[in-house]
């Protein structure tokens, strides 16, 4: 029905915007955590802050709520591209196509592309670390330093990060945009402001995790 306000579009928009912002607040913490990866100090300073997020209790609640958040958002955000799909005729979107936001347009495909990412980069660090997966030979399953460093010499997986990366930040910019609308902080009198904030933000995220693979792989020593 649609006085059923869990099954509404607006609220699923409200809570994928949510869940949303929660996950930028972990892509902050994360690219802190990445960057120390490119101090000269060997690793000390990335190996000591991961040992010490590995070994928070608080840090492995926070993991639990980042995995739900995560596929909250995800389920939701396809649910309602095939909402929107079905519900608009193929006439009315080509004739309106230019009408329409690049950043928008493409929502669903960089919305994929991070997914694929994540669950490479699952492979390549989280499930080393649960034991699902065995490391590289010569590196503890818990030396995420080491395995950044072996990674990273490869140029096409380091290409296929930047490209993630790319993608993360086209999604983050219009993520932004829509999160605010659906929040109703999207006022007419803020959105230039918004939209400057949100591309900002983006050009961050993408650049800061670009960084490190293009320091590992190509300037590195």
């Amino acid at each position: 029905m649609r006085s059923n306000l869990f099954l509404s579009s607006l609220t699923a928009k409200v809570l994928m915007a949510l869940a949303g912002l929660f996950l930028l607040t972990f892509l902050f913490l994360h690219l802190t955590l990445n960057l120390l990866l490119l101090l000269p100090d060997g690793g000390q300073a990335f190996s000591t802050a991961a040992a010490f997020m590995g070994a928070n209790p608080l840090i492995k609640i926070a993991e639990v709520f980042l995995i739900a958040s995560f596929v909250l958002h995800g389920v939701l955000g396809f649910m309602l591209s095939a909402k929107s799909r079905a519900a608009r005729p193929v006439a009315y979107a080509t004739a309106n196509r230019s009408d329409t936001a690049l950043f928008s347009r493409y929502m669903l495909h960089s919305g994929i592309i991070i997914l694929l990412f994540l669950l490479w980069h699952s492979v390549d660090f989280y499930f080393i670390k649960l034991g699902i997966v065995l490391p590289p030979a010569g590196i503890e399953p818990h030396d995420f330093y080491q395995r950044a460093l072996l990674l990273f010499t490869h140029p096409g997986i380091s290409l296929f990060y930047l490209l993630s990366f790319i993608a993360l930040g086209v999604h983050v910019n219009h993520a932004m945009q829509s999160a605010f609308q659906t929040l109703g902080l999207h006022h007419s009198r803020y959105v230039d402001g918004v939209k400057l904030a949100s591309s900002l933000i983006a050009i961050v995220i993408a650049t800061g995790f670009s960084i490190v693979p293009i320091v590992l792989c190509f300037f590195r020593p």
